[in-house]
């Protein structure tokens, strides 16, 4: 008997930003026939300005990669089948801890945040995220990224009027801790262990997760048998997911997904 093709989409959003950063391929991935979820992180169940206004947060401010790695995994668990998981920058690390577990079909993991052990030497990456580590800073109180931290890390390349669309619209107070814990046990990856599909995409423009970093993420999977991609994007910037192109992204992600269909449900 021939499984059912999964039709069951769960988008994990990254950092700094609210879950509504998915709202144009939740609405395109619908439109091709998918159910569709974008659930926000915990403590983040607020639109962006409200969350801004309450900076410093110290929920917010709690948060850990582990508590937050376990929130999705539930989700997963309780879909009617096992999704597809897609996720952009910490999201992107969550979609491969999540797959590593074997709960999810297959992943894209868009400008993906480093696990343990992957390193860059690039500039740009210490830049953009140094102060969002709070070393020497209270880590009991949130971190919220100033305008021009965005600009950098965020929207480089683009107007300064789209730049404060996405600023204001999408940006909130994030844990230093999570930011941290990229960096620990709880953002380990066993990459040689057999895995679903994973699709790696990357932006020749992105200072914050640079292309080069994305690449070794990609390199260190060595399971012969798994099918483990990876595309370099050109002009892509953090804000991927919020460019013009955003629509061409999410098309080639979903033709990724159909030209894999027959090995993810063999």
């Amino acid at each position: 008997m021939k499984k059912k093709i999964t039709k069951s989409v769960l988008f994990i959003t990254g950092a700094f930003v609210s879950n509504n950063c998915w709202d144009e391929w939740v609405a395109y991935f619908k439109e091709n026939g998918y159910t569709t979820y974008a659930p926000a992180w915990p403590y983040k169940n607020e639109p962006a300005d409200i969350l801004r206004q309450k900076q410093p947060d110290a929920a917010i401010a709690s948060q850990r990669l582990n508590n937050l790695t376990e929130h999705y995994a539930t989700i997963a668990v309780a879909m009617d089948e096992k999704p597809i998981l897609i996720g952009h920058s910490m999201g992107g690390l969550i979609v491969q801890l999540l797959l590593q577990r074997t709960l999810g079909c297959a992943g894209i993991a868009i400008h993906s945040l480093q696990p343990k052990g992957i390193f860059t030497f690039k500039f740009s990456f210490y830049k953009a995220g140094w102060n969002a580590l709070g070393f020497f800073t209270d880590a009991t109180k949130s971190y919220l990224m100033s305008f021009q931290e965005w600009q950098y890390a965020f929207t480089n390349n683009m107007s300064y009027d789209k730049q404060k669309d996405g600023y204001y619209k999408l940006l909130t107070p994030e844990s230093k801790l999570v930011i941290r814990d990229a960096t620990t046990n709880a953002a380990e990856i066993d990459f040689e262990k057999p895995h679903p599909p994973l699709l790696f995409l990357a932006g020749t423009a992105d200072n914050f997760i640079p292309a080069s970093l994305n690449h070794a993420n990609f390199k260190k999977y060595s399971h012969p048998d798994s099918i483990t991609e990876y595309q370099l994007l050109e002009g892509r910037n953090h804000f991927v997911l919020g460019q013009p192109t955003w629509r061409e992204d999410a098309a080639n992600v979903l033709n990724w997904l159909q030209n894999i269909e027959a090995i993810i449900h063999n």
